[in-house]
């Protein structure tokens, strides 16, 4: 099972080798050449839809923070204060300014600096040339995307239709609002978790409900399409069925490397967010949206 010839060969593509999921700097790698440099999930647009809203997440070891600024322009930031690197936003909430608990810089919501105490006495000093770090940032049908990447390519390059696809799905995709979130530490590398993920296997053995009462297994089918997954397959139009729903499909867009969109039958959205922290440290947050 899971043997996969390509065009031009009858050899089978075969995993990669152990050290890429149990060497340090295989990850440090990683860090550099994909989480830095791809389209990375933050949040809901949902949970910030006010001036001075602002939610802070992690991509790997970089703190970072979404937030409305005072004209409801959508930004995010680096999470350190351009003074000493302090720590600056903690959760999710609501400000009116950005205040440094160490030095007491302020900032305004779009990022420049507004105060700094002290200052007056320094030569040259010209708080409109000092600004938090910004970061490239999308919204994807509703959904909140950033880039550390400065030269990225927009979302659309990357996984062409998409969007397109999920809205004609799912027609007010965009207006859908966070219900309910679960968070697990999944104890592996991060690969194994998204490709675990990703092939439905398993699926009988560890979900006898979905394959039950969701979806019928014989008719799953994943076709790769630059950048993403697509998966696909029949509900279950039966008495068996774990809910009633008009829409018999279920559809996933997986959005390489770390996020997935579920279309489950009748509509119903849930989307997986793998969070690698470390080598054997993928979190993962199951999020509905309705």
């Amino acid at each position: 099972m899971g043997r996969t010839q390509t065009e031009n060969t009858t050899e089978p593509i075969r995993a990669l080798d152990p050290r890429f999921y149990t060497d340090p700097e295989v990850f440090t790698q990683e860090k550099e050449r994909i989480f830095f440099r791809t389209w990375q999930y933050a949040c809901h647009e949902g949970e910030i839809e006010n001036p001075g809203d602002f939610v802070v997440f992690d991509i790997a070891d970089q703190s970072l923070f979404v937030m409305r600024d005072a004209n409801s322009v959508l930004r995010c930031f680096y999470n350190v204060c351009q003074h000493r690197a302090h720590e600056l936003l903690q959760g999710k909430g609501n400000r009116k300014l950005i205040i440094c608990p160490y030095h007491a810089w302020t900032y305004h919501l779009n990022g420049r600096l507004k105060a700094a105490r002290n200052t007056t006495a320094v030569r040259d000093f010209d708080a409109s040339k000092i600004c938090l770090s910004e970061i490239k940032v999308e919204v994807f049908c509703g959904f909140v995307f950033v880039n550390l990447d400065s030269d990225a390519a927009p979302m659309n390059d990357w996984y062409p239709n998409a969007a397109q696809d999920l809205a004609s799905y799912v027609p007010d995709i965009d207006r859908y609002r966070l219900l309910w979130a679960h968070n697990a530490d999944e104890h592996c590398n991060w690969k194994v978790a998204v490709e675990n993920y990703n092939e439905c296997y398993h699926c009988r053995v560890v979900h006898p409900s979905f394959t039950k009462g969701v979806i019928a297994p014989q008719s799953v089918d994943i076709v790769p399409q630059g950048y993403t997954l697509r998966h696909s397959a029949q509900g279950v139009v039966s008495d068996k069925a774990s809910y009633s729903f008009d829409d018999t499909t279920y559809r996933v867009i997986y959005l390489w490397p770390t996020m997935s969109i579920q279309i489950y039958p009748g509509r119903v959205v849930n989307t997986y967010w793998w969070r690698p922290k470390s080598l054997t440290d993928p979190s993962v947050s199951r999020l509905a949206h309705t």
